[in-house]
């Protein structure tokens, strides 16, 4: 028995096994024990911030985790055997590199590597694509596999074009969340390991308590010790997640300097108990927990070590004493870049570069002077200073670390794909979702914000420091119909801030949005005196003020105070339209102070409230996904190019963000004037549900309207006519026999040769003629008159259904007719009763009648050349003939608006009537209106419903039965479907030039999109 058992040991089978199964245990640790004193699992996720979002489910993401087959020890010790003294000594220098030079430059690379043997190399300037192709040609030139690092603290993009850009420290200082830090460092992992980095040298664990530093300042976190530590330590364990050696920098601690060490040897003077307690702190934390790496600072701290300009990076008693031997770390000690000045003016580069290793370091990052320093090495060895063993230590620390980041099974990297691989859109939803989360409210006196009542509050905004036409001003305008005002550059006259204030005295509350504020404590982080002068006499003139910083929040200091105050920590489209969404209430403040600052210390934040109005994101934040939906950009263009449309504009929400939203193509086929998502259309029938339903709706939610009375009881002309017996609901459900079409109406206005009669039409605008019929036609104000009483004499339809009662035949007389209930029971024409109850209060600045009252005519998408009517080309005024010889206000068609506009209003009617804090109707109301009334016509009461046959050339079959929607003869369409919490807007001018072209339908353009939209949500 003994004998088989020696066998079974000494079989090739059994060993095998051994060496599986080790490699499997040593595999599934994330740092390996030669890293880690102890282990201590650590993953800080603070508590839901009341009122923010919650994080969709999204799909699980890979990490990468190399394949190991020999154990750490194993591959480390044999590869370590086949290396002489100089390919050893190779291993402490990681040179700089780029990717942005050429050839003969590369070849001088290739022959360092070779000649010397390097242990790694840290890539500065170029481009994604670049790097990878150099890193397969360097690896493959290297005995020992090359480390590859990155100064990358905000991802790829601090150094690379074409790459990511995630928030800077001090950003990410302000978010409470510490989850999200956790997440980008695993995002940025995943870059770095893409493009074959090993080493990211991050986070910077400084804490920032001098607000002079030149060099650290927005690359740290901030001054509070526990925020500094608990970001670094989840921006850590994201990047160690995908096996790539996070570094933490600049040790013992670079806060408390004003002095930058690219160019001198700053000076940190603190006790041995500041030291202790503060910058030390983040170090001694992140060593406990499983830190890989740490980058010594070129600093001078006397209390550590005296000897005079002895940088800390290369004292034997800061890195060997105190990081070693007292606080335990057994990583990686990589030199700060030894190229700094704070470091080579103590002495020449081979023997700094040498007395950095002696002092501990491991790993010599950007030394100068390669092959003297080598020389330096050898004869120290040579001459007993240094032993081979002191060596072989070291490099052994390295291949371990080697090894960990998967080296020990070298692959070059897969070019395919690269660009979209770290630019991917999980990417670029975390790094909205961070900037997001930063956004701080510091001050909020009186609840000043958000702005609820937008009827009676009337706000202005000034930009300081940015041209018109900023992000911050166009989401603002998404919310409310502000005035925007700018100061280009700065003020800087005594007139200018007069003339300026001279502008605002009609508003009781002013935004002001302070643009160019610089991250350098020098000049006064660019905020110049005439900013603070105007603010300081606007605040004195007794206006509200709402001040929102687009800088560092050091900037706080040099201002008065005022109502509200927003620091966006940085300036950029999302923190311009997070601090707009914040203004209004469509987002929560979810971000606290880095940092103290104009008596407002470190953490401090003041909530504000949520109004249930629309916020903007990206599809992934709320479950779609954003690839999908850029293939409605092929289906536009195809539409476009097959003339269906000239140009479009659409806009797509969920749960109650906007997530995409778009503008297609060119107003006409003559010029190149661009659709942008200001642009107006005709909604033509989309105004039955946006305007006049709206407002029966509201007289039912009130009861004054009873939809099962006849609607001769309210509009008592109707009795005794062939239309004194039908309901509310027949008009609503068209069923009340009312024609479908009735051309006599207008017809009746013109000479039997197609002219248009004198009694009731003139080409100049006058007191008699002021009803606007086209924009060179103008009505006498009593055709509307006629038109009513030709509209009661009508005939009635001849469809019966089974039952007797009058067959459903869509109608636009029922709509006229409900408009007419409506103005009798409100006492308001339609169009003045829908802006004062709903357009002004939800802050739809666009939609309305009449658009050229208010807008120019460049601003509205033109419709139809009309060649049988009007004689000219329609641009603001409205198509429909019976809507035109109205003045342009009818319950069927005439409104005007925007994709935005008109998704803010469904989204109220989705969320029952509530929107920015107030309640339109009472929450019954609306799916009484919208549910199934009528399953032969697929109709509820005036809206449409999806078709039972699945066939609609507009309505995606895979829409719910619950959702609703209306479209409209210009190629409009709105739909909104309940179950998904999902919005779907389709404006454009399809009419144009010719109304006959039925492109729209035949193409099944919109029903395309609608199939798109839904095959784009993410089943959790």
């Amino acid at each position: 028995m003994k004998n088989w058992f020696g066998r079974l040991y000494r079989s090739k089978f059994i060993k095998i096994a051994l060496g599986l199964i080790i490699a499997l245990i040593v595999s599934s640790v994330v740092a390996p024990a030669w890293i880690l004193p102890e282990s201590i699992p650590f993953l800080p996720i603070s508590r839901p911030v009341p009122g923010a979002p919650a994080k969709p489910a999204s799909k699980p993401r890979k990490y990468y985790k190399p394949v190991e087959v020999l154990s750490e020890n194993a591959w480390a010790d044999s590869t370590l055997r086949t290396l002489s003294l100089d390919e050893k000594i190779g291993q402490f220098f990681m040179i700089a590199t780029f990717s942005n030079r050429n050839e003969s430059y590369y070849q001088s690379v290739d022959r360092l590597i070779r000649d010397y043997h390097l242990g790694g190399l840290i890539f500065f300037q170029g481009g994604p694509y670049r790097q990878a192709v150099l890193t397969n040609r360097y690896q493959a030139q290297s005995k020992v596999p090359l480390f590859i690092g990155i100064d990358g603290e905000w991802g790829l993009g601090m150094r690379l074009d074409s790459t990511m850009i995630f928030p800077k420290q001090m950003v990410l200082g302000a978010i409470r969340d510490d989850s999200l830090i956790y997440r980008m460092g695993d995002e940025i992992g995943q870059h770095c390991r893409r493009l074959g980095i090993h080493i990211n040298f991050a986070p910077v664990s400084d804490i920032n308590s001098n607000p002079d530093n030149p060099v650290i300042g927005f690359r740290s976190f901030g001054e509070d010790r526990d925020n500094v530590t608990r970001k670094a330590t989840a921006y850590m364990k994201g990047l160690q997640r995908n096996h790539v050696i996070a570094t933490a920098k600049h040790f013992p601690g670079h806060g408390d300097t004003d002095a930058d060490s690219h160019y001198t040897l700053p000076v940190v003077t603190h006790s041995s108990d500041q030291l202790r307690d503060i910058d030390l702190y983040p170090y001694r934390r992140l060593i406990a927990d499983s830190l890989m790496g740490v980058l010594t600072g070129h600093l001078y701290v006397p209390v550590l070590d005296n000897t005079p300009q002895l940088a800390t990076s290369l004292s034997e008693k800061v890195v060997t004493g105190l990081l070693r031997n007292q606080m335990g770390f057994r990583g990686l000690v990589f030199t700060d870049a030894m190229n700094m000045r704070g470091v080579l003016k103590t002495g020449k580069a081979p023997d700094v570069n040498l007395k950095a290793l002696m002092a501990g370091n491991d790993i010599l990052l950007y030394p100068e002077s390669v092959a003297e320093t080598i020389r330096r090495i050898k004869e120290a060895v040579e001459q007993g200073t240094i032993s081979e063993k002191f060596i072989d230590e070291k490099v052994g620390r390295i291949l371990k670390g080697k090894y960990w980041a998967g080296l020990g099974n070298k692959q070059p990297i897969d070019l395919k794909n690269l660009y979209q691989d770290l630019n991917n859109e999980e990417s670029q939803e975390l790094a909205r979702e961070l900037s997001e989360a930063s956004v701080t409210v510091v001050r909020n006196d009186g609840n000043l914000i958000p702005f609820g009542s937008l009827e009676t509050t009337k706000v202005a905004s000034v930009t300081i420091g940015a041209g018109p036409g900023t992000a911050f001003q166009k989401m603002m305008s998404h919310y409310a119909p502000i005035r925007h005002l700018i100061f280009e550059d700065k003020p800087n006259s005594e007139q200018e801030i007069t003339e300026m204030l001279t502008y605002l005295e009609p508003y009781d509350a002013v935004v002001v949005g302070v643009h160019g504020i610089s991250n350098s404590p020098r000049r006064r982080h660019g905020i110049s005196n005439g900013t603070v002068d105007f603010v300081t006499r606007l605040k004195g003139q007794g206006k509200k003020v709402a001040l929102c910083l687009f800088g560092s929040p050091y900037s706080i200091k040099f201002f008065p105070p005022t109502d509200a105050l927003l620091c966006a920590n940085e300036d950029n489209e999302t923190t311009e339209q997070v601090t707009s969404q914040i203004l209004f209430g469509a987002l929560p403040a979810r971000g606290s102070l880095p940092v103290s600052v104009g008596g407002y210390l470190s953490g401090a934040f003041a909530e504000t409230t949520v109004l249930d109005r629309m916020s903007y994101g990206t599809p992934e934040s709320v479950g779609m996904n954003g690839i999908m939906l850029r293939k409605i950009d092929d289906v536009v263009a195809d539409a476009i190019g097959q003339q269906v449309f000239p140009g479009c504009e659409l806009v797509v929400a969920r749960k109650g963000k906007i997530v995409y939203s778009k503008a297609y193509g060119t107003l006409n086929y003559r010029t190149g004037e661009r659709v942008t998502p200001e642009t107006l259309y005709d909604v033509a029938s989309v105004t039955k549900v946006s305007a006049t339903l709206q407002a029966v709706m509201w007289l039912y939610d009130q009861k004054k309207l009873d939809l099962d009375q006849k609607a001769s009881v309210y509009l008592s002309e109707l009795k005794g006519t062939n239309k004194q017996n039908f309901t509310i609901r027949d008009l609503l459900l068209h069923r009340a026999g009312l024609v479908s079409f009735y051309p006599t109406l207008w017809g009746k206005t013109m000479t039997g040769g197609g002219g248009l009669l004198p009694e009731y039409y003139s080409s100049v605008q006058d007191s008699s003629y002021y009803l606007q019929v086209a924009p060179k036609l103008f009505a006498r104000p009593m055709l509307r008159d006629s038109v009513w009483k030709w509209v009661i004499a009508s005939p009635l339809s001849n469809r019966r259904d089974r039952s007797g009662r009058y067959a459903y035949v869509y109608s636009d007389l029922g709509f006229l007719t409900l408009q007419k209930v409506v103005e009798r029971l409100t006492g308001q024409p339609l169009d003045i009763f829908v802006h004062k109850t709903f357009y002004e209060p939800l802050g739809l600045s666009a939609l309305g009648f009449n658009p050229l009252r208010r807008f120019p005519a460049e601003r509205i998408a033109p419709t139809e050349q009309d060649y049988r009517f009007r004689s000219q080309l329609l641009q603001g005024t409205v198509h429909d003939q019976m809507a035109a010889i109205q003045g342009g206000v009818s319950g069927h068609a005439g409104l005007f608006g925007t994709a935005t506009d008109l998704a803010t209003l469904m989204q109220m009617d989705l969320w029952k009537g509530k929107y920015g804090g107030r309640q339109y109707f009472q929450p019954g109301t609306v799916p009484a209106f919208t549910r199934l009334a009528d399953e032969a016509s697929h109709r509820g009461l005036g809206w449409d419903k999806v078709p039972a046959s699945g066939n609609s050339s507009y309505v995606s079959d895979r829409a719910s039965a619950n959702s609703f929607g209306h479209t409209g003869f210009t190629g409009a369409m709105v739909w909104t479907d309940p179950d998904e919490e999902l919005i779907f807007v389709f404006l454009s001018n399809r009419v144009h030039p010719d109304p006959e072209n039925k492109g729209i339908s035949t193409h099944r353009t919109r029903r395309k999109i609608h199939d798109i939209i839904y095959e784009s949500l993410i089943q959790s």
